[in-house]
């Protein structure tokens, strides 16, 4: 297993400018892992154990819609999260997550980096910052999307 360090997870844009110190303490709860095109990162209603900074490759988020099976709501790529779950109880998926192509990410445990966080405030306010400018522009853009389909409805209807 390739060992992760600070300067590892420094690189990736959503933790870049944080202290070496905070750095060190999340290096310790991430492990670089790869998944194949097809495979299913986490099932939307599951546990949300994990959460994931893509380095390479593309991830679909989906979800189920009735009587239309899985929807894809959106696709992340290099540089981008992929789960927020993990941070807010009851820390079950949302959505649902599928390798669109081999994907390279760093994995972190959600309890370990919670439990950093708990440990070292500012790392904890850091983070929950982060993670909400994630959130809203994910909700920005899910709201765009919506706003299309309806209006593709109404001309079609």
């Amino acid at each position: 297993m390739i060992e992760v360090t600070a300067s590892v997870i420094a690189a990736h844009p959503f933790l870049r400018g944080l202290p070496p110190d905070q750095l060190v303490a999340l290096a310790g709860t991430a492990a670089i892992v790869t998944f194949p095109a097809r495979c299913r990162l986490f099932e939307e209603g599951g546990n949300a154990t994990h959460f994931w900074l893509i380095r390479s490759g593309r991830v679909t988020l989906d979800l189920h819609v009735p009587g239309q099976g899985r929807q894809v709501i959106e696709t992340l790529g290099m540089g981008e999260v992929v789960g927020w779950s993990w941070m807010f109880p009851p820390y079950q998926w949302s959505f649902g997550a599928v390798a669109a192509a081999p994907v390279e990410a760093l994995e972190f445990d959600a309890a370990a980096v919670r439990a950093c966080c708990a440990s070292d405030p500012r790392l904890g306010l850091e983070i929950s910052w982060r993670l909400t400018r994630v959130v809203t522009r994910r909700l920005q853009t899910t709201r765009i999307r919506m706003l299309t389909w309806h209006d593709l409805t109404e001309q079609h209807g």
